[in-house]
């Protein structure tokens, strides 16, 4: 049976996945694709309900072992990979998961969130006021990701003179997270595991003995009613796993979101003419051009969708980019619309792991168009750009604009 273009391989399919998404929506909204060895799952209504179901997590191992669910133990080099990614929260599951959460919400909470927004405001002003002084250049390089990596390190408290390393370490570790990643992404993302972890423990214990204002600090000192506090392998998987999730995310965000304006220029001058959109138009770019478009989820206990039954032992491929085109959801799905009222996207997950950096991220995208819809109100495509060939984290290899 035909996958109807269903190939997350395939430059063609990143590049513009939503017709084929929408054909399996209609057609092969639950089926088995052979080549990933996953159930994909299209429709928003069965992707919003999977994502609150227990008898699904991130991982299986509070449950079973490699081999219960047929599948191969990791090779022995991947060791501290996995050692720093599940000492975090994103691939564990309760009680694990419940006891990081609340550690970590206890410092990283929406006041301190809130309070970043004027160095949020000011660095997304410094940025976008220097590629308008340059009359263009490449947006991701010169704004998207600087900005994010910038406020995730002022709020970690990592030091100016080592940001530069965060950016290398933060692509290495997320280079893991794309369909059977090559060995040779495996092993750059074990380096870049490696040595992020070997930088923030030094950094950790520094924190620990001398306290500042910062979230490391906040991490390190944290204790809850019942006397429990962070170990320090948890301390640095959560301070990775903000890294990541709060960069490369919110990097393809801002990348994907420009594209998609550049592309509806009526919907660009509605933006231009009325500033006082932007949190409703950074709402609507994540749902049109998802930069996290398929979660993965294991299947802990045999389950049915959608009529279909899928067996305790099977990964599950959640198509959030489809869902968040989903018609028996939003109007005119595939029409962009900066105005859309009521927005239910997905782009930030549901559930117990519904992503605790979504306000973060927000004000880091409304600051970052703010600024350049002020600072460079012209801005203009330079040339089409180019897609990054991974389709878990979907973003663009450059955006060069002119002003």
């Amino acid at each position: 049976m035909s996958d109807l273009g269903y190939d997350p391989w395939s430059a063609d399919f990143v590049a513009d996945p939503y017709p084929a998404l929408a054909a399996l929506r209609a057609e092969r909204p639950v089926f088995f694709h052979e080549p990933t060895g996953q159930w994909v799952v299209s429709r928003y209504a069965d992707v919003n309900a999977l994502l609150r179901d227990r008898r699904l997590g991130r991982s299986y191992l509070h449950v079973a072992t490699h081999e219960e669910f047929g599948r191969e133990p990791e090779a022995a080099f991947l060791a501290p990979f996995w050692d720093l990614v599940r000492a975090g929260m994103l691939d564990v599951e309760p009680p694990a998961h419940t006891r990081l959460r609340r550690l970590v919400s206890k410092a990283f909470t929406a006041r301190m969130v809130e309070g970043l927004r004027p160095m949020i405001r000011g660095l997304a002003r410094e940025l976008a006021g220097e590629l308008a002084a340059k009359g263009g250049g490449d947006l991701l390089a010169e704004v998207a990701e600087p900005l994010p990596v910038n406020v995730i390190a002022e709020m970690l408290g990592v030091p100016r003179e080592d940001r530069p390393l965060l950016r290398p370490w933060s692509a290495g570790i997320c280079g893991m997270y794309e369909l059977n990643p090559p060995e040779e992404a495996q092993r750059t993302a074990v380096r870049a595991a490696v040595e992020f972890s070997d930088y923030l423990r030094g950094l950790a214990r520094s924190r620990r003995a001398e306290p500042r204002d910062d979230l490391i600090s906040a991490l390190a000192q944290v204790v809850d009613e019942g006397g429990d506090r962070l170990t320090e392998d948890e301390l640095i998987g959560t301070c990775v796993l903000l890294l990541n999730a709060g960069h490369e995310a919110t990097v393809n965000a801002t990348g994907n979101g420009w594209w998609s304006l550049f592309r509806n220029p009526g919907e660009l001058e509605r933006l231009r003419d009325d500033h006082s959109l932007v949190p409703s138009a950074a709402e609507e770019l994540m749902r049109y051009d998802t930069p996290a478009p398929m979660f993965e989820r294991w299947v802990l206990e045999d389950i049915e969708v959608g009529g279909v039954a899928i067996p305790r032992g099977a990964e599950i491929a959640l198509q959030f980019a489809s869902a968040n085109r989903d018609p028996e959801v939003f109007a005119g799905p595939d029409r962009l619309d900066l105005g859309r009222d009521p927005n239910p996207h997905i782009t930030f997950g549901l559930g117990i792991h519904y992503c605790l950096g979504a306000p973060l991220a927000r004000i880091e995208l409304a600051e970052s168009y703010g600024a350049l819809l002020r600072l460079a109100p012209a801005m203009r495509l330079a040339r089409e750009p180019e897609w990054k060939p991974g389709f878990v984290l979907r973003g663009l290899k450059a955006l060069h604009v002119e002003i």
